[in-house]
């Protein structure tokens, strides 16, 4: 189980024995960071050793309270300490908190109760959990891809899912169009790959493929992609609309027309139907010279 490793709010609450009033209070005192309104908070490993450091200061009768200012003036006397329940060794009298760090204590020595407690505990108790199945991990990543500031964690989520099923059709496209929506487009090529060759009937595979080949000038296998797309489902206009276009770079101008006017009959009334139309005509008027 690594640093990296994140774990749902519920999750974070088991492994530390807490309830959700208690977790609510301590991110309203800033202990830990707050959940922002309308969204799913995850937490990692780092942030469950903060945490239980925190539940054996209050419990050894350090304030919350307290415990939070204390925690700010660390922040400040010490800027580059990011983390002070993590980096830093702290002990209580029950009252005040004296701290050490690089074997110089910065506050002084009020009391002799020393939290130095392993985190091996919490890793035994991280590691029994029951691993999700890919399945899990695709709904988690479906999730967290409808909110654009938690697409990070879907793509975690997704890579889940393709470490226990590496051809996991769906798991691969969306990943790979989270690469695209990057820019990444080696990384997004490879996906689509992937999807392509897993699932040669799935029309979707090959229509990411083909648009994402078409972007990066390969058009030759752009228009295999879009052709095998429109075969597999004819009435998918915008694998027609793409077709056309790369047909059209082809100096294809035969086919651009067959897939232009394909486009216009499934798609008549689109926001694109009147570029189409003007596309339509181009290749009309390219025939008649």
């Amino acid at each position: 189980m690594g640093t990296t490793d994140r774990f749902t709010r519920r999750e974070f609450q088991r492994l530390l024995d807490i309830t959700e009033k208690q977790l609510a209070y301590w991110e309203k005192l800033e202990i830990l960071p707050p959940r922002k309104p309308g969204q799913e908070k995850s937490y990692d490993f780092r942030d469950l050793i903060s945490a239980r450091t925190a539940k054996q200061l209050i419990e050894s009768g350090v304030p919350a309270a307290r415990l939070r200012r204390s925690l700010a003036a660390l922040k400040r006397k010490l800027a580059e300490v990011h983390a002070p329940l993590t980096e830093l060794r702290i002990w209580s009298d029950g009252h005040d908190l004296v701290v050490e760090r690089d074997g110089q204590r910065l506050e002084p020595i009020s009391g002799q109760l020393l939290l130095n407690f392993e985190t091996k505990e919490l890793k035994d108790r991280v590691r029994v959990m029951p691993e999700r199945n890919a399945q899990e991990w695709f709904v988690m990543g479906l999730e967290y891809d409808r909110d654009p500031e938690m697409h990070d964690q879907a793509a975690n989520a997704y890579e889940r899912v393709l470490q226990i099923e590496p051809e996991h059709v769906e798991a691969l496209m969306n990943l790979g169009t989270l690469h695209y929506e990057r820019a990444e487009l080696e990384a997004a090529q490879a996906c689509f790959e992937k999807a392509a060759k897993a699932a040669p009937e799935n029309e979707m595979a090959h229509f990411n493929l083909g648009s994402l080949l078409d972007e990066i000038g390969e058009l030759e296998r752009a228009r295999t992609h879009l052709r095998l797309a429109v075969r597999l489902n004819p009435q998918h206009a915008d694998a027609h609309y793409n077709l056309a276009f790369v047909c059209e770079k082809l100096e294809a101008f035969a086919e651009a027309r067959k897939h232009w006017k394909a486009y216009l009959d499934l798609d008549p009334t689109s926001e694109w139907s009147s570029y189409a139309r003007q596309r339509l005509r181009g290749v009309m008027d390219t025939r008649k010279n």
